[in-house]
């Protein structure tokens, strides 16, 4: 007998062939039976006009502490993503080392900063009672609803190895022993691979540049070789070039850090702007070379324009422009003396539209900026103005005009930049760099920068894009760019496709209504901390390893999701 029968469903494979109408059949958490369906079922459903889709893979995530608090890592399950990767950037829950106690409140705090975690929901939401990388992914196990794999993050290894040191040091040669050891013991307990950051915008809750953004390559290299001495691994690691464009060191280090795992590394996110053409060849010249030196380069890029809240009282994207953090990281009080000089204004203007600020330049057309929520009475009627608008009104430039506004609001006004990049032109560029075979869609950040953006419904807007606005690829390749191939790209055994015999991780939609609602501001994190979330439209069920996870945008409480481990769920995907 079948657990659960779905009858008459158009499906869509994940290979990308084209959809056909069939009965889909379940059983003992696997895909039983495609086809006329006459086996009986302990629960069926009739699914005519619906579409039913592998379960979506989301390859960059930042779940690693939410999973504790929210095991059904929403929004993303909701909007059909079952299984997700996280660990990236080189940011890790563990390994603790036992011998100091203060390294937990350290990764709170660097986590709270570098990815925009509630430091309170950190605080109270995990146990925090792990050591090894281990003990961490047992933490996790049989408790949440989504299958989740991770990286082992290089600054977790080194802070574990070299405490205090790994800020600002260099391992001695016992050290790097001793973080090889410790990755291996990792890697043997089911992590996915490395990752790492030497981004320039990657600083801990110090105020200091990452552990990892100290390493010199050499000692990426050995890391990477490890990585290679285990089954169904790979690499992730972000450079301060991915924002805009590699520097030939960059490439250089990508590439020997691929060929030398014989694995594949993906980056993010590539950013396509039709007014910045040089950008996507030169990303993609990482690639190239990869492949004649025996590697693999995967970029991660949005299909979507994911809306972000910005501020000038808080963290965001606005203080990693360069001359921007020294201001907006004074005192409030301070913060406002400093805003309300013009010659402060001018110097910040210029610095954001310099050649240095790179990819952040897309967030200095101050006057296309949408007043948000505001707090004063002087700001009255603004919310949902835009600024130019107000300038004009005002007779004030775009930019003094929004540090008016902010300023009546002691800078608590929520901003939202406008995108620049929303023309025909450039849409018409990231349809063309779909095709290219090293080009992935994915880089959500779900689970970071939570009261910041909200990436995590990228998989459901996109469907709707596809099948009832741009249309820019058809429905069966667009299920297969979320589904089998991020599922192959991880190596991850029989998922990311609807076929006899896989795990049943799959999701089914209306293709009429499938969309992402607005984002709001909510407050359901531990300590009533906010968080952006969206709501899943036109999803009417999720199932995770054949257990129904979602009915109608709600969680049924079912915890079927498991810790994907390398070897045992994942294969080796090799290079060479």
């Amino acid at each position: 007998m079948l657990d659960h029968l779905i009858k008459g469903v158009t499906v869509v494979d994940g290979t990308g062939a084209p959809a056909y109408v069939a009965d889909v059949g379940l059983r003992d958490g696997r895909i039983a039976v495609i086809g006329s369906v006459t086996e009986d079922a302990r629960t069926s459903e009739d699914a005519a006009g619906l579409v039913l889709a592998p379960g979506f893979v989301d390859p960059h995530t930042h779940y690693d502490a939410q999973l504790f608090w929210d095991p059904y890592a929403t929004p993303s399950l909701n909007h059909g993503v079952t299984t997700v990767a996280a660990g990236n950037c080189g940011f890790t829950l563990a390994p603790l080392n036992p011998s100091r106690p203060e390294d937990a409140d350290y990764t709170r705090r660097m986590m709270s900063k570098v990815e925009g975690m509630s430091l309170v929901a950190l605080e109270q939401g995990a146990p925090w009672s792990w050591s090894s990388f281990g003990e961490y992914l047992d933490a996790l196990e049989g408790r949440i609803a989504v299958n989740a794999g991770f990286m082992v993050g290089h600054c977790a290894l080194r802070r574990y190895v070299m405490g205090p040191d790994a800020v600002g040091g260099q391992p001695t040669e016992e050290q790097l022993a001793a973080m090889l050891a410790l990755f291996h013991e990792a890697m043997d307990a089911g992590a996915w691979g490395f990752s790492t950051t030497q981004s320039s915008t990657h600083s801990d809750g110090d105020g200091k540049p990452v552990a990892s953004r100290h390493a010199l390559p050499a000692e990426l290299i050995a890391l990477s070789k490890a990585v290679g001495e285990h089954e169904g691994t790979q690499i992730e690691a972000i450079v301060a070039g991915c924002l805009d464009q590699f520097s030939d060191a960059e490439i250089d280090l990508f590439v020997e850090m691929s060929a030398a795992a014989g694995r594949p590394l993906n980056w993010n996110v590539l950013t396509i702007d039709s007014s910045v053409p040089a950008r996507v060849p030169r990303q993609l010249e990482a690639s190239e070379r990869a492949r004649k030196a025996g590697g693999r380069i995967v970029a991660l890029t949005m299909p979507i324009l994911t809306p972000m809240n910005m501020s000038l009282g808080t963290f965001c994207a606005l203080n990693l422009i360069p001359g921007w953090g020294p201001v907006l990281g004074l005192p409030v009080p301070e913060r406002i003396t400093r805003l309300g000089d013009p010659a402060v204004r001018a110097e910040l203007v210029r610095r954001a539209q310099s050649e240095e600020a790179g990819v952040f330049r897309r967030l200095t057309d101050f006057g296309r900026y949408v007043i948000g929520d505001t707090y004063s009475a002087a700001n009255e009627g603004l919310t949902g103005r835009v600024v130019e608008d107000i300038a004009a009104e005002r007779g004030l430039d775009p930019f003094s005009c929004l540090v008016e506004i902010c300023v009546a609001d002691e800078l608590r006004t929520v901003l939202w930049p406008m995108p620049t990049d929303n023309d025909p032109a450039s849409w018409t560029l990231r349809a063309e760099t779909w095709r290219h075979e090293d080009v992935l869609l994915g880089g959500s950040d779900a689970g970071a920068h939570l009261d910041r953006m909200c990436g995590a419904p990228y998989t459901t807007r996109f469907l709707g894009d596809c099948l009832r606005g741009r249309k820019l690829v058809p429905l069966e390749r667009a299920v297969q760019m979320l589904t089998d191939e991020p599922a192959r790209l991880f190596g991850l055994r029989e998922r990311g496709r609807i076929q006899e015999g896989f795990h049943a991780d799959l999701v089914l939609f209306d293709p009429e209504r499938i969309a992402a609602d607005t984002a709001t501001l909510v407050h359901d994190l531990p300590g009533d901390s906010p968080r952006l979330d969206s709501k899943a439209i036109g999803v009417t069920a999720v199932w995770v390893n054949g257990v129904e996870a979602i009915r109608g945008d709600a969680v049924t409480g079912a915890v079927p999701g498991r810790v994907l481990r390398s070897g045992r769920d994942t294969a080796t995907v090799s290079t060479k």
